[in-house]
């Protein structure tokens, strides 16, 4: 298992300025940019590329850090367009569509719904012909910090068995939701304010939109939590529920493509767009859905995307944090190796960025099955541009200088005093949240 700070000497010799765990968005991301820079980068994953992931719709916001990486024309090349967000509610008699081209920044107006595990390997190509050298199939099982903190050595096994160590001066874990350092610091913890399930698949010929709308992005809510609808360019479609506990407890000894099946028979206007459509990949799922580590850096380290925090995918903002979080690595490392003196400063600033996308996102996220807030997105208004505003964190416009702060206060606001309105419904649904996120057994 990975040591605390006080388990080496002083480090004299360096294989490399970093080492990255984890060859997922972020880490390759952190890898192809540092490796520009100039930087000596080791980037190491434990599987190889191609493999299926899910998290297949990105944001607006993702389109200028593939503009930085070099990476558009190929981003395009294997992605479908997607335009808008699609919210439907079987408590409201029509379909409420968010285009991103009418948020507050209209610069940004689509972004691209991706096969996973060809977006990856594109992102971990790209790392190695920048520089980095890429290890796959390679498990990193120990890593240890110098008691002075000059670096850290990490031990990782090739799938031949071969043993190898790096002596680097600072680590970036990007291991996704594998969470290594944060598992071995003992410092995840699930989200005590949310608590969901996700249970998913992918179907081929599914009913689709038609024209420019083909692609979006449609979510549905239904009694027990919600659906993703995310049409791929080859043909296949990303459908996913997202549920409580006490849900999937219900499952017994279905299969898990039963139990999704059964689930999406409750969303009629899901299962009329594919009823008809055979299952591509089977059903899988994933727990522990929403989880913080107490800190995402130390004197030797940074964790960035899932590695640090999971929130729920209702806003598809997984991706972008994740690449926004070695964006803000890259710029904190360069900092660190170039100006010791600064490093307790870039650290601070690379906590406080990797802290938004986590923070901003929650406070929708845990009010999205309430009705008033429901209500409120399925009929918005552009009362002092919240509408616009809403957008705008829609397509993950959070770190720029786009002035949404104001009208996002001013949206909260409207909601807390409908809720004060509908005192009777916004207690039901605090109670109801209650019995949601609440564990059960298995």
């Amino acid at each position: 298992m990975a040591q605390t700070q006080a388990e080496l000497p002083h480090i004299d010799r360096f294989d490399c300025d970093v080492l990255i765990i984890g060859g997922g968005p972020g880490g390759s991301t952190a890898a192809a940019l540092l490796a520009q820079d100039g930087r000596g980068v080791v980037l190491l994953d434990k599987d190889a590329h191609p493999r299926f992931h899910i998290g297949e719709s990105l944001l607006p916001a993702n389109l200028p850090l593939f503009e930085h990486l070099g990476v558009a024309e190929q981003v395009r090349a294997i992605g479908m367009e997607k335009w808008a967000a699609e919210f439907v509610s079987p408590w409201h008699d029509h379909m409420q569509h968010f285009r991103f081209g009418d948020a507050w920044d209209k610069s940004m107006p689509y972004a691209y719904q991706v096969r996973r595990s060809d977006f990856d390997r594109l992102l971990i190509d790209n790392a190695a012909a920048k520089g980095a050298q890429v290890h796959q199939r390679c498990k990193v099982h120990q890593v240890e910090f110098a008691r002075d903190e000059s670096g850290a050595r990490v031990t990782a096994r090739h799938d031949d068995g071969r043993e190898q160590s790096w002596c680097a001066r600072y680590v970036i874990d990007a291991s996704g939701r594998e969470t290594f350092l944060a598992n071995r610091f003992q410092i995840k913890h699930k989200n005590p304010q949310h608590n969901s399930l996700a249970v998913y698949a992918h179907f081929a010929n599914a009913r689709r939109n038609e024209g420019q709308a083909e692609g979006n992005i449609s979510l549905f809510w239904f009694e027990h939590g919600w659906f993703w609808f995310i049409p791929l360019v080859d043909g296949a479609t990303s459908v996913g529920m997202v549920t409580w506990p006490y849900f999937m407890k219900t499952r017994g000894e279905r299969s898990l493509h039963q139990f999704l099946m059964d689930g999406i028979a409750l969303c009629p206007p899901l299962l009329e767009r594919i009823k008809d459509s055979p299952c591509t990949h089977p059903a899988e799922a994933t727990g522990n859905f929403s989880y913080l580590s107490e800190r995402n850096h130390g004197p030797n380290y940074l964790m960035i995307g899932d590695a640090f925090a999971f929130i729920d995918p209702v806003f598809s903002s997984g991706v972008m944090l994740a690449m926004q979080g070695g964006f803000s690595a890259r710029d904190c490392l360069n900092v660190c190796l170039d100006q010791p003196a600064r490093k307790a400063s870039a650290m601070a600033e690379f906590d406080r960025i990797s802290r938004l996308g986590p923070k901003h996102f929650s406070w929708f996220i845990y009010r999205m099955t309430n009705p008033i807030l429901r209500d409120m997105f399925m009929g918005p208004r552009n009362v002092m541009r919240v509408r616009e505003a809403l957008l705008s964190l829609l397509a993950g416009d959070i770190y720029g200088q786009t002035p949404i702060w104001r009208a996002l206060r001013v949206f909260k606001l409207i909601y807390y005093g409908m809720s004060i309105t509908q005192a009777r419904t916004a207690w039901r649904a605090w109670r109801r949240r209650q019995v949601n996120i609440r564990a059960v057994d298995a």
